[in-house]
């Protein structure tokens, strides 16, 4: 009977693990997406919308962690 225990536990933490990878990942993508649009643009435009070039980062994690 421990031995069933034991597999269902372990299961549970392969499956929580591929969550936290998953959620991982799909936090990294956004960041990246939201990093290269805004390094993208030129001054003008970062400027047309209040963003000053050395937030950037800052913006792209607070918009990953939100994901």
């Amino acid at each position: 009977m421990a031995a069933l225990t034991d597999i269902r536990f372990d299961t549970s933490i392969i499956a929580r693990t591929r969550t936290a990878i998953r959620t991982h990942l799909a936090r990294r993508a956004e960041y990246n997406r939201v990093y290269n649009e805004l390094a993208r643009m030129s001054q003008r435009d970062l400027d047309d919308i209040g963003v000053a070039r050395g937030n950037i980062d800052a913006i792209a994690r607070e918009a990953a962690a939100g994901y």
